[in-house]
Order: structure tokens, then sequence, then C-alpha cells
């Protein structure tokens, strides 16, 4: 009995590490990690608590396996993951979702970077202010975050090897919420410049949307949110979604629509089934076969070059 209750304990003590180890998460020091306020967020709490993993055992598992629910972000940071393989100059910055509460930091974060490289696509990871940071214009934080992330991506992209004009954006949940949003609100800085990064075009070249949220207003009968409204401007947009998603597939559809009415080239995928917060971990739903779909996406627009035959 004393040598079972000192193994479980034994297993306790190590499973953060191991759950580290696995998740990507914390970045190792060696790569580069970027803060995006190096002089403090704007309005900034002078005394925030600890950044941390929020998830307990009783939090579900996504295809069997647990995620970091990483909350009480305070200090916004872009992490660089480059390709595997052969670099085709496209870049993507990943916009982990969480209600705006918390970041699933490596369901929708690290895990998404491994694949990008894998197709040859720089990825960079941010993590943006939450709790209570959006979605906007409730708060403004996590927007701000996100304008001065596109800035700083395209001042370092000579750097890191990044094609400046291919420089896209991919959200996840209130994080396909914050894309919508940077790719409707990046004409004026929600925040007063600081330095050279915030003189650089802060508009995403693309978007990909998964399972999106606050798009579509419920308690209006699912009418268009009046904050993200898209113009010609509004860069091309690939949206994916399940019908049976809690958060209601009216978020994909309505602003699919709001697209073509805008005359910005768009796609829409829908699903039967498939529910919310799958990220890329493949189950037995065909939602979860998405990044296929997007990849076939990025060649269409241009973005990866043509498929040769």
């Amino acid at each position: 009995m004393r040598h079972s209750l000192f193994l479980l304990f034994a297993i306790a003590a190590i499973s953060p590490s191991l759950l580290a180890q696995q998740s990507g998460w914390p970045p190792s020091p060696s790569r580069t990690t970027l803060s995006v306020w190096p002089h403090g967020a704007p309005d900034a709490n002078p005394n925030p608590a600890a950044e941390a993993d929020t998830t307990t055992a009783k939090d579900n598992l996504i295809a069997g396996k647990p995620l970091i629910r990483l909350g009480n972000v305070s200090s916004p940071t872009l992490t660089l993951y480059t390709p595997a393989g052969k670099n085709t100059g496209a870049a993507v910055v990943v916009f982990p979702g969480g209600a705006y509460h918390i970041l699933a930091i490596d369901l929708e974060g690290t895990e998404v970077c491994d694949w990008l490289t894998s197709a040859g696509i720089t990825c960079i990871l941010f993590k943006y202010r939450v709790p209570d940071s959006g979605p906007y214009p409730k708060s403004s934080a996590a927007l701000q975050d996100a304008q001065r992330a596109i800035g700083i991506v395209r001042e370092h992209a000579a750097e890191w090897h990044i094609d400046s004009h291919r420089i896209g954006v991919l959200g996840f949940s209130a994080g396909a919420h914050l894309a919508a949003a940077l790719s409707t609100h990046f004409d004026q800085r929600l925040y007063d410049p600081i330095d050279a990064a915030d003189q650089l075009s802060c508009r995403p070249d693309f978007a990909v949307i998964v399972y999106p949220g606050y798009l579509a207003l419920a308690e209006q009968n699912f009418a268009p949110n009046p904050d993200i409204l898209p113009t010609e401007q509004t860069p091309p947009s690939f949206i994916v979604q399940a019908e049976d998603d809690p958060v209601h597939v009216e978020n994909a559809t309505v602003y699919f629509l709001a697209l073509k009415n805008a005359k910005v080239p768009a796609e829409l995928h829908l699903y039967a089934q498939g529910g919310h917060g799958y990220g890329l971990r493949r189950t037995a739903q065909p939602v979860t076969a998405w990044p296929q779909l997007v990849e076939t996406w990025l060649r269409t627009v241009q973005i990866l070059p043509p498929f040769s035959y």
C-alpha cells in the first residue's frame, strides 16, 4: 500500500513536466520569443495574477488527450516556429481560442504550428491578453495586441525569411473572432504608436476562421455583429464550422455572407457534426480533416505554390 501511494505521488509530481514536453509549452528558451509590448501593455494591471495553466482533473479531454488552458496572461508574446523543410515564404500568426478567458495554447497553438511548419509555412504563435480582453469593443485589449503583433511580424519579415505580403492569421473560437476583428479593424491603431513596427500595416493578407464565436448575435436572431463589418479591403478568408457547434454555426454563415456582400473572396465549409473546440486533433468526425482543406485553399489564393501535376 505504501509503495503504491509513493508511486502515485511520483506520477503526480512528474506529470506537469511531461505534459509540457508533450505540448511544446512553454517554448524552449532557444526558440525566438518576443514581447508584444516591450514597456508594458496599454492600461496594464499593475498587479496582475500569475500566468498559469488553469486545467483541472475535471476538465474535458480532446481526442482522449488533455490540453493546456493558459490563464492570467498579462504579457503578450510572439513565438517563432520555422518550417521543418522547404520554406515557402508564407507565414501564419496563430490565435488560440478560449472565450477571451483562457488560451488553449497547445490544442490551438503549438499543435497548429507543428502542422504549418511541416507544410513549409512559418508559424508565429500569438499569446494575447486574457481574461476579459474582448470581444471588441467590450474590451480592446486583445485587438490592440493583435494589431501590434502583425506590425512586429512585418518588421521582422526579412530576418525570419517571410514574404511581407503573405502574412495571414488563423484563429479558433474567440481567436477566430479576433482574426475577423483584425481583418476589419486594421486601418487605425487602437493605441498610441510606440516604434517602427506600428508604422507598418497590420492588415493580414489572408485569414483562416475556425469555429468562430461572436460574429452573429444570437440574442438578435443571429444578426451580423455590427462591430465586425467586412469591406472590400478585408482579406480573403477561409471559414469552417460544424452545424452542431453549440457556439452556433450562424457565426460562420453570417460572416461568410457579409464577406460575399463586400465582394471579398471567401470559402466556407460546413459539416453536419463535430461540435466545438477540436483543434487539429483527428477524430472520427470528418470536420477534423479541415487542415488539408486550408492547404488547398492557400494554393488556390496563391499564398502557397500551386500543385504540380
